[in-house]
């Protein structure tokens, strides 16, 4: 039963670990930019593919395929801020969710066109496959890698927004991005930077969840309630936020579906309910 246990809180961990990967770019933006980005999964099938083309065309080895898979949800992210999101920044959350959405339909037609509707394969080096036994737990060696990419991801970000120039005026713009401008911040620049690292940090979270999420076409649909809970519970615009809800849903997902597979997702929903009603302006965001 412990054994059991433990299993089940360390596989809901390393899947909350994915989800925050791919989460925190949204989060953060929508906090930054205040804007409604439905298609924010559909960075995260771009680094998946990414990785998939690498592999089964270039023969790349998974992990020199990761840095990649970042580069082009990065670079996808940016042209597309710059050409389509810019536009949309002052608009109603309505025409940001319609617009968003739509490009998400489009990216999954795209996406089969080309690739076909089938789930892509990932090939993982040896040292990822099998268990590593830890305190007499057998515990997944991939999940491990996983568990350590997001620690250090995390550290990562909280260097970056607490202790760097750029950290400082992504805060400034958070909490007043007229008085930022004021001040002589480049706030168009800072959204353009912000989004680009958010868009591949969420490619860096597709190419890394293709063995445990899958990748298919639809996958920006099949995920994206599991995004915007974590936003939603987590707080807009917080790392920390995003972490513990990430780590919270994927728990209790895993859980729920390991304990009780007959009540399937309901409890997360459940669960979001309860916090919704408690912090509703999630865990550790901005009170009014």
């Amino acid at each position: 039963m412990i054994g059991n246990l433990a299993g089940v809180l360390f596989d809901g961990i390393a899947y909350g670990s994915l989800l925050f990967v791919i989460s925190i770019g949204l989060s953060v933006t929508m906090g930054l930019m205040n804007f409604v980005n439905l298609a924010h999964g559909a960075f995260a099938m771009v680094g998946g593919y990414a990785c998939v083309l690498l592999m089964t065309r270039a023969g790349l080895p998974f992990l020199a395929t990761l840095p990649v898979a970042f580069a082009a949800a990065a670079l996808a992210g940016i042209v597309l801020e710059r050409t389509l999101y810019q536009r949309l920044y002052k608009a109603t959350h309505l025409d940001q969710v319609m617009f968003s959405i739509g490009l998400v339909f489009m990216a999954v037609a795209a996406t089969t066109y080309f690739f076909g509707p089938s789930q892509q394969p990932v090939r993982l080096p040896d040292f990822l496959r099998g268990q590593v036994q830890v305190a007499g737990l057998g515990l997944g060696a991939y999940r491990l890698f996983l568990i350590a990419v997001v620690a250090l991801v995390t550290v990562a970000l909280h260097l970056t927004m607490t202790r760097t120039r750029f950290g400082a005026q992504v805060r400034a713009a958070v909490d007043n991005a007229v008085a930022a401008a004021g001040l002589g911040i480049d706030v168009h620049r800072v959204f353009g930077v912000t989004f680009a690292l958010g868009s591949g940090l969420a490619g860096l979270g597709g190419g890394l969840g293709i063995d445990v999420l899958g990748l298919d076409p639809t996958f920006p649909l099949k995920y994206m309630v599991y995004f915007l809970l974590v936003v939603a519970i987590g707080g807009a615009g917080t790392i920390k936020g995003g972490l513990v809800a990430a780590m919270i849903l994927g728990i209790c997902d895993v859980a729920g579906k390991y304990y009780v597979p007959q009540v399937g997702s309901f409890i997360i929903y459940f669960l979001m309910v309860v916090l919704m009603i408690a912090f509703p302006a999630g865990l550790y965001g901005r009170r009014a």
